[in-house]
């Protein structure tokens, strides 16, 4: 394994200790409790903010993985409707909880690996191609008709 995937996957970890995980065995027994604290309390909070269905339409296939994955973890069932792309997940959640929880977790983890994809595609591209990440071309716009 490379030092930028290891280190890519530490920052993943941190993020999700950040969220989730501790690390001594009393920090998990804590995080257990923790857990199904928030649990209890998303119990409740449906009475208060009761599910309702989401459709989020992410950008690809990278993106679709990593929230399919953090619905799950936090017990909720992701799933779409047949003629849906797909890239569309649908879940039945409360609002408080998406913008509280879910949706910022989803954003942290997506920066990680949205930085990492972009190091290792330019990476990639320089070594098999010989290209660097420079842009293309800028030129002024041609006038209409002529």
């Amino acid at each position: 394994m490379r030092d930028d995937e290891r280190d890519l996957i530490e920052k993943l970890r941190k993020i999700e200790q950040l969220f989730v995980r501790p690390g001594t065995e009393g920090e998990r027994a804590a995080a257990e409790q923790a857990f199904q604290r928030i649990r209890a309390r998303l119990e409740t909070l449906e009475q208060a903010d009761p599910p309702v269905e989401y459709r989020f339409t992410l950008t690809d296939a990278w993106s679709r993985l990593l929230f399919v994955a953090l619905v799950r973890r936090h017990g909720l069932r992701p799933y779409r409707y047949h003629g849906q792309r797909h890239t569309t997940v649908m879940v039945q959640v409360g609002k408080s909880f998406v913008d509280r929880t879910l949706w910022p977790e989803y954003q942290q983890f997506q920066e990680v690996l949205h930085t990492h994809f972009q190091a290792v595609t330019t990476r990639v591209i320089a070594e098999a191609l010989g290209e660097t990440d420079r842009d293309v071309e800028l030129r002024e716009t041609k006038a209409l008709g002529g």
